[in-house]
């Protein structure tokens, strides 16, 4: 069984080495759906009973250690060292200094990096992160997925 839970986030982000208009500084009102597999609970009288993994549950650690980090928040390339110390001089600014070029795949596949080790088994349905679909507008997303992330 799979489930899929979505939250949305704004940030701001430019990839640095973009032809078009995406190498300016812009935003994105994004969306990350987080898929998780397991069978389902059976545990009578349990709150999870029925579930692969409460929804609330699924939101809850996606939201504490990513989309709060990541909302309203400038994702910026390491290696873009004129906005990273443009940014670094606007007072209590929120920036998120990254490794990777903040394309959507990069994103995704960080975010998949992120989460993974946070979604554990703890009722023995082999509950597993399965794919973090990350959407930078309503028509383009990209799907970092267990073994091709």
């Amino acid at each position: 069984m799979r489930i899929t839970r979505r939250l949305e986030f704004d940030a701001g982000h430019r990839i640095p080495d973009h032809a078009s208009q995406c190498r300016h500084i812009h935003g994105h009102r994004y969306a990350i759906e987080v898929t998780l597999s397991g069978r389902i609970i059976d545990a009578a009288g349990q709150p999870v009973n029925g579930m692969v993994m409460d929804f609330a549950d699924v939101k809850a650690i996606a939201k504490h250690h990513l989309v709060d980090l990541w909302d309203h928040a400038f994702l910026v390339y390491r290696g873009d060292t004129v906005v990273v110390e443009l940014l670094a001089r606007i007072p209590g600014h929120k920036t998120v200094v990254l490794d990777v070029i903040p394309t959507a795949e990069n994103l995704a596949h960080l975010a998949f990096r992120i989460l993974d080790p946070l979604y554990r088994d703890t009722y023995g349905n082999d509950l597993r992160l399965e794919q973090v679909r990350l959407y930078e507008t309503p028509n383009c997303w990209a799907d970092a997925i267990r073994g091709a992330e």
